[in-house]
């Protein structure tokens, strides 16, 4: 490297260059190890690579990747193209930079993608560029990555120097052979581990962190690894190595866990298993992470990087059975086969989802998912301010939004008022068009509707009144008022409503689904005295919890439980062609897409998205509303999780609000919307099918988001009620989760054990 110095101090004493290096021909590509349909995606076919300093910051300097046209090319592109022309990255040690060689003696650049998924890369083929200046680019960062971590000037930095900014691949310490695992007599299912004796020899795990003084573990051990890489969020510098570690997971009570990681010292965390936890599983990287929220303080990520695919698995497995115990307080034994297995395909998140025909991968798809730039979309637009918006009465705020099917409405519910608004197609925004105000019954009995359905075009609206759940209500919009009572039954609550069909709401069709907390049936108001369909109606055996129902554009229903098992039907008056057991955690909300392909279930922390295409057996192609699946080919579900360094950003506990696929007739689903807290998020469903089911995007608000869906016939424009507003937002206005999408500032982190991330 000395040879370049006199070089490379013209460059670094000029404060006016901006530019210190560039490599001008070059290939751009995101690496992503261990997926194969997907594993090196070329991103810019013709780039450049430059070093350049940070304006105005001193010892600060970015790795820019620019793309190259030809001429001419970037006239082609449209106005409306997102073109992505540049990709900056701020240098430092956490970039984990490196250099290689191709067969063809090209040398290529690798550094860590940390604003993507913890094994992704971009690499920069350097085409046609020599030795010595490989290693002045290669000098130049090492430089660079030392003047930010020391905020001094590298100018008579020594070679000796740069060499802690050579990346060297971490090593895990194989772990010691495990103990033999002994079965001890339990309730639960979970096989559970004989401590060690208190006198046993044992070597201590090298944890770095300073633990709690000596403490027994809370209970039996199910599961122990002694040696065992342990992480932590610490938002820029990413997850960062506190050391080796013992892992516990142990048995409290008859049907709780606790997660733990010690030393001979102490345990340094002790989490109880449980929703909140929003476990994601990386089989490719051997390693789980985890949030642990506590009220009233921060919310932390956690990492475990196990050092063997079989310990990892072994983990898995017995995680994934103590998490399904506690959620539905019953052995884990006590489940069919069969349903054990689908319970357990459920760790597996990052496999791809194709029709069983075998379907190409779009590369065009693939390209897009990559991060856009940061800059902020003005496709935002709230509602007009000409007139008044409804203002709280009695401390009321918006609790629900639906959005109409014609004429471009939406109805917010506001305590027992109900406000419309209405697209504006010059200015793009929401415009409050009015209220229908204190929602009574024909009696005069006002109340606050409980969920509300529009019926008949948008010319009807049916509401649920939570003081009468044996009957429901029809209002007139256009007179802004309850017009009829309709009496479902006497005996019989509804708990859920639907229409016949998905779309039945653009037509005049007069009937509607109902659903009590056992039974589904049909609701005809045009009858005379009940309105239920007797010859519709089926009550199911058992305490089933009914807490959805959906329909698809030919009237078959998918019902969700609390209980979180999920049930397709054919029709009305028969008994489920489908029943997937519960993972355990309570269903919220319920979707479909139109052709009935597609479901998606809302948990607190997670989507549940099934492809009810049954793809081998004696009704390989059908659906499994038409078709019972095999025993040993049910669906495997997949769930669609917020990354836990995500939520450690957001801070706050996850509340997801029932997700929805975007809606119209003849139109193909290409997106779900959901939201959290400030939060709204929107999955790409082309990626989502191809196993990409950690890709989102997301938008954060001042306030907390009541609910969103897209405009009827609209995969773009999202309508969104937050407790005291109503906006529209166009879809581009999302960006990648990063610390600036997310809304985060760059405090200090809050960790000063190590530097060193994952």
């Amino acid at each position: 490297m000395n040879i370049f110095r006199s070089l490379i101090s013209k460059v670094w004493q000029d404060p006016n260059a901006a530019e210190v290096v560039k490599i001008s021909t070059g290939q751009l590509f995101l690496l992503r190890p261990g997926n194969i349909r997907t594993s090196r995606e070329c991103i810019y076919n013709d780039a450049m690579a430059t070093i350049r300093r940070v304006p105005n910051v001193e010892h600060n300097f970015l790795l820019v990747i620019t793309r190259v046209y030809e001429e001419g090319g970037q006239e082609l592109l449209e106005d409306e193209d997102e073109t992505d022309e540049e990709r900056e990255f701020l240098i430092s040690q956490e970039l984990e930079f490196r250099t290689d060689k191709t067969p063809e003696g090209d040398p290529t650049f690798v550094w860590r993608d940390l604003a993507g998924d913890v094994d992704e890369f971009f690499e920069f083929l350097a085409i046609g560029t020599n030795d010595p200046t490989k290693v002045f680019f290669e000098t130049c960062m090492y430089r660079a990555m030392y003047e930010r971590k020391y905020a001094r000037s590298a100018d008579s930095v020594a070679e000796p120097d740069l060499e802690e900014f050579v990346f060297r691949p971490r090593t895990v310490k194989k772990p010691p052979p495990r103990r033999k695992a002994a079965k001890a007599p339990s309730t639960s299912s979970v096989e559970e581990v004989k401590p060690p004796s208190p006198t046993a020899n044992t070597s201590s795990p090298k944890g770095k962190g300073k633990a709690p003084a000596a403490k027994q573990l809370p209970g039996t051990p199910v599961y122990e690894l002694e040696e065992i890489e342990l992480y932590h969020w610490e938002g820029e510098q990413g997850f960062v190595n506190q050391g080796i570690f013992s892992a516990h997971i142990v048995k409290t009570g008859q049907y709780s866990y606790v997660l733990c990681a010690s030393t001979d010292e102490g345990i340094l965390l002790e989490h109880d298993l449980n929703s909140s936890m929003n476990p994601k599983f990386n089989p490719r990287m051997h390693s789980v992470t985890w949030n642990h929220v506590k009220e009233g303080q921060d919310v932390n990520s956690w990492l475990f990087a196990f050092p063997s695919e079989e310990e990892y698995s072994k983990f898995c497995t017995i995680y994934l059975q103590c998490g399904w115990e506690t959620l539905n307080q019953l052995p884990f034994s006590k489940i069919k086969e069969e349903d054990r297995r689908y319970v357990m395909s459920s760790t597996n998140e990052d496999v791809e989802m194709l029709d069983i025909e075998d379907e190409e991968e779009d590369e065009e798809e693939v390209l897009s998912e990559l991060d856009p730039d940061e800059s902020e979309s003005d496709s935002e637009e709230e509602y007009d301010d000409d007139e008044e918006e409804p203002r709280p009465l009695d401390g009321d705020s918006n609790s629900q939004l639906t959005v109409g099917y014609r004429g471009d409405n939406a109805f917010v519910v506001r305590g027992n008022n109900i406000g419309v608004f209405r697209h504006n197609p010059d200015s793009g925004a929401m415009r409050y068009a009015g209220t229908m105000s204190k929602i009574s019954t024909p009696k005069g009995q006002v109340f606050k509707p409980q969920n509300i359905m529009l019926h008949e075009q948008d010319t009807k609206m049916v509401l649920m009144n939570p003081s009468d759940p044996h009957s429901l209500y029809q209002a007139d919009v256009e007179y802004g008022k309850v017009v009829e009572e309709w009496k479902v039954h006497d005996d019989i609550t509804v708990s859920h409503i639907a229409p016949t069909d998905k779309f039945a709401p653009t037509t005049h069709e007069q009937t509607l689904v109902g659903a009590s907390h056992n039974a589904l049936f049909r609701i005809d108001p045009r009858i005379s005295g009940s309105k239920m369909v007797d010859s519709q109606y089926k009550q199911y055996a058992g305490k089933n919890k009914f807490s959805g129902v959906v329909t698809t554009a030919s009237g078959k229903l998918a019902v969700a439980s609390e209980k979180g098992d999920l049930r397709l039907f054919d029709s009305i008056g028969k008994n489920a062609k489908t029943a997937l057991p519960p993972l355990g955690d309570p269903i919220i909300g319920i979707d479909a897409t139109a052709d009935g392909r597609w479901i998606v279930a809302t948990t607190k922390t997670y989507l549940l998205l099934i492809d009810t295409l049954i793809g081998e057996g004696k009704y390989q192609g059908s659906l499994g509303f038409d078709r019972s699946f095999p025993a040993t080919a049910k669906p495997i579900p997949r769930r669609l999780r917020l990354r836990n360094e995500h939520v450690a950003y957001m801070n706050h506990d996850i509340s997801l609000t029932p997700a929805r696929f975007n809606t119209g007739e003849g139109q193909e689903e290409n997106a779900i919307v959901t939201s959290t807290g400030q939060f709204v998020i929107a999955w790409d469903f082309a990626k989502v099918k191809k196993g990409l089911l950690d890709r989102y995007e997301i938008k954060k608000y001042e306030d907390k988001v009541v609910q969103d869906n897209f405009r009827f016939g609209d995969d773009k424009e999202i309508i969104v009620a937050l407790k005291n507003n109503v906006l529209q937002v166009n879809k581009k206005a999302l960006k990648k989760p990063t610390r600036q999408s997310l809304g985060v500032g760059t405090g200090a982190s809050r960790s000063n054990i190590v530097n060193a991330p994952y």
